[in-house]
């Protein structure tokens, strides 16, 4: 289907160390474009795995991926770390942020990776994630010198500085108190319904979750809901 930003079949997953442990079991999900999706479920219950396949990070699976109709279970390493780069922005619980390199330093740098704007071209990319966010005044300081607020903000312009397809958030607002946790909810949301981008994100926010588009719930390795 055209409209589907992502489709997961038959997604198995073992653990081998110590010993064999089954933690995915026959993963079957689509998510259309534009749509927020919000993955919860208790600790252990292969959510987060789930999402690491998802994001093609973790390649040891059975079952198939495809992301924007391109088949990524198979390809090599060079060609998933070009998918990665072009189509999936990332927000985790923890910022990940350089705190010695300025916050326009830090949403520069997944631009200046994938190598198709000039440096200009990236500084200026990076500007406007950052007023979108409403920390355009904060482009020249040290990331290390935020709130935590602030940095998960200065994160997301940086998932967003390629203009992914889809974007994954590892318990994006973990770290966040209720008003931060807002925040960052309406920009998700304002993502999904002005700019049409896909969002995933795993959560243990109950309250976040009932707010995205559709909430999928995990329990011991298995979709437990019936996703419509």
């Amino acid at each position: 289907m055209e409209n589907l930003a992502l489709k997961a079949s038959g997604i198995t997953k073992y653990f081998h160390d110590p010993v064999k442990m089954q933690v995915l079991k026959e993963i079957n999900m689509e998510v259309k474009k534009g749509e927020f999706v919000s993955i919860i479920g208790k600790s252990g219950c292969g959510k987060s795995t789930l999402l690491y396949i998802l994001s093609t990070m973790d390649t040891d699976y059975e079952g198939t991926l495809e992301i924007n109709n391109v088949l990524a279970t198979g390809q090599s390493l060079n060609n998933l770390a070009r998918i990665r780069n072009e189509s999936i922005g990332f927000v985790f619980q923890f910022h990940y942020l350089l705190p010695d390199f300025s916050c326009l330093k830090n949403v520069m740098i997944p631009a200046l990776r994938l190598g198709k704007l000039s440096y200009k071209e990236a500084e200026e990319t990076a500007y406007e994630k950052l007023k979108m966010f409403g920390v355009e005044d904060q482009a020249l300081k040290k990331a290390g010198k935020l709130s935590g607020g602030q940095q998960q903000r200065v994160a997301i312009a940086r998932a967003l500085v390629n203009n992914p397809a889809i974007i994954m958030g590892d318990e994006p607002t973990g770290n966040l108190d209720s008003k931060n946790t807002g925040i960052v909810f309406d920009l998700f949301k304002q993502l999904s319904k002005e700019y049409g981008q896909t969002l995933i994100t795993v959560t243990h926010d109950e309250d976040f979750a009932k707010r995205s588009d559709r909430t999928i719930v995990m329990a011991d390795g298995q979709i437990i809901n019936k996703p419509m």
